[in-house]
């Protein structure tokens, strides 16, 4: 039997493909859409199917030990978007069980067969070079996005001070730089420490050809 580590490409599971290369969900051969951050999470199933992954390890895989958000809630959105995708029953499970008070475990079959046998390589780092479109923060209808780690750190500090006078100036200084919802990214490589955010080039309008930082949950597939 092919090791779940060691596999990459195109993996099939009941009437699902999975290319990890180009971080692409397909069911009968139709593109289901599926965000960047879901994505992942899938692929991290993938790669050990059948074993418990305990939230701790999603966190410490998926999620950046220097980034600030509300890691329950979004690993909580990123399972039940995937469970959508896959047309997954919480309580009948088909392909996600959750254990309470364990973490999630993929009980899908796996189709080895189809699956070629490679260097190993971490599931997430598929995303890189993955087309992707920028996520409006809230209800606004662009993104303000930092043009490196020390402005997103920077940013950070000022977010949890309500300094509005210092994000303005940073704003000012072009360190942070506001991308309307929509516009199309390439995924250009994860942050350290884990992929809860990745540096990405603007691909169209005004600020074409920049690169910034931007968390995997503000990333949908580009259209």
């Amino acid at each position: 039997m092919v090791s779940p580590g060691r596999v990459s490409g195109v993996i099939r599971f009941d009437v699902f493909e999975v290319d990890l290369r180009a971080g692409e969900l397909y069911k009968a051969g139709r593109k289901i859409k599926l965000q960047i951050q879901p994505f992942c999470v899938l692929a991290l199933f993938l790669e050990r199917p059948g074993e418990v992954i305990t939230r701790g390890e999603f966190e410490k895989r998926l999620w950046s030990e220097d980034t600030f958000v509300d890691f329950d809630h979004s690993l909580n959105t990123a399972i039940r978007k995937l469970r959508q995708a896959l047309g997954d029953d919480k309580e009948k499970p088909r392909f996600v069980e959750t254990l309470p008070k364990r973490g999630y475990r993929f009980i899908g079959k796996l189709d080895y067969a189809a699956l070629p046998v490679v260097s190993e390589t971490p599931a997430p780092s598929s995303c890189v070079g993955q087309l992707a479109a920028i996520l409006a923060d809230g209800e606004l209808p662009f993104a303000l996005l930092s043009v490196d780690e020390e402005a997103a750190a920077e940013r950070e500090k000022l977010d949890a001070a309500n300094d509005d006078v210092g994000l303005s100036l940073l704003i000012a200084a072009q360190r942070l730089i506001m991308v309307p919802s929509g516009v199309q990214v390439r995924i250009l490589e994860l942050c350290q420490h884990g992929s809860s955010s990745c540096r990405v080039r603007i691909l169209e309008g005004e600020h074409y050809g920049k690169t910034v930082l931007v968390a995997l949950d503000r990333l949908a597939e580009s259209p």
